[in-house]
């Protein structure tokens, strides 16, 4: 029996109503992903950004706009409850939003492993009910006891988190370690494990460490990324959240005058030029280019002969 096929002409076209963006340029909408990094350059206190953003709909790090707040389910497996609201206080606060109107989902159970049926329908049916925008588990080796090296055993796992990215219209954020010392590869070659995981994003942020800044550089599957964004851990009691500094814009380059071009021209020539050579290599008209070497000759830079144009040296 062979595959079903249509022409592609036949597909169903984009839908002009569907917004592209979970977080403009930051995260795709219904997008799968990992935010990556070695240990300790605040990939938590990223995922709580990005909790926090979609939840209120502020600016995501102050700086990408969110298009529609949704609500968040968040699984933390490594810090104590106590500490996650502490954050996500400290950020509600740098955002301007109120803490208490968050739409971000806790779940609270001590443990949950994504390679084990019966987690897996848990989650699948809190998913279910709670219908989020974002799911953000944090991190990937607290939830499974695979090994991460091996292709046939991550594929599974992240195949699962896709089929709910799918069936339930949600975008899924997975924070991941990369490996120690990786700080100059490239962002997705740095994950620790197979390469499964940089291949399964939709959108995938990277932080590293250079001296006291953070970067973060975007990447997506179907968009322009961005490469070492820098960042920072503002604190101001009790806001405690990473931030984009604002770069000053480049200075716009001069643009050489005709006189400099002229010049320019002459110093790389050892023979005299003619005024229609002159022309030809400076694109100028023939009467601008006939007064710039008057003014060339007269201020003394540029000698006339018989065979033409000369810088005098």
């Amino acid at each position: 029996m062979r595959l079903p096929t249509t022409l592609a002409a036949q597909l169903a076209p984009p839908d002009p109503n569907q917004q592209p963006w979970l977080i403009e340029g930051l995260w795709s909408a219904n997008g799968c992903g990992i935010l990556g990094g070695e240990p300790k350059v605040g990939k938590s206190f990223l995922a709580l950004d990005l909790a926090v953003s979609v939840a209120s709909g502020s600016p995501c790090l102050r700086h990408f706009q969110i298009p529609r707040a949704g609500r968040v389910l968040l699984f933390a497996a490594e810090d104590a409850p106590q500490i996650v609201r502490g954050r996500l206080q400290g950020i509600a606060h740098a955002a301007g939003v109120e803490f208490q109107s968050l739409d971000i989902h806790v779940i609270t159970v001590p443990t949950l492993r994504l390679d084990c049926k019966q987690h897996q329908q848990a989650l699948q049916a809190t998913v279910a009910f709670l219908r989020p925008h974002l799911i953000l588990l944090d991190p990937l080796v607290r939830l499974h006891a695979i090994d991460e090296n091996v292709a046939a055993e991550v594929a599974p796992l992240l195949a699962y988190l896709r089929s709910l990215q799918r069936d339930y219209a949600t975008a899924v954020a997975l924070v991941h370690h990369a490996r120690k010392g990786a700080a100059h590869e490239r962002g997705g070659q740095a994950l620790r494990g197979s390469s499964e995981l940089h291949a399964w994003g939709d959108s995938n942020l990277y932080l590293r460490r250079s001296g006291q800044q953070l970067q973060l550089s975007i990447e997506h599957r179907a968009a322009p990324g961005t490469d070492r964004l820098l960042l920072t851990l503002k604190a101001n009691p009790p806001a405690l959240a990473l931030e984009v500094i604002d770069q000053p814009a480049a200075a716009p380059t001069a643009q050489p005058s005709g006189l400099q071009r002229i010049e320019q021209i002459l110093a790389g020539e050892h023979q005299p030029l003619t005024q229609k050579q002159v022309r030809d290599a400076v694109r100028m008209r023939t009467s601008d280019v006939s007064q710039a070497l008057a003014t060339l000759i007269a201020n003394g830079r540029v000698i006339k002969s018989a065979d033409g144009y000369q810088l005098k040296r």
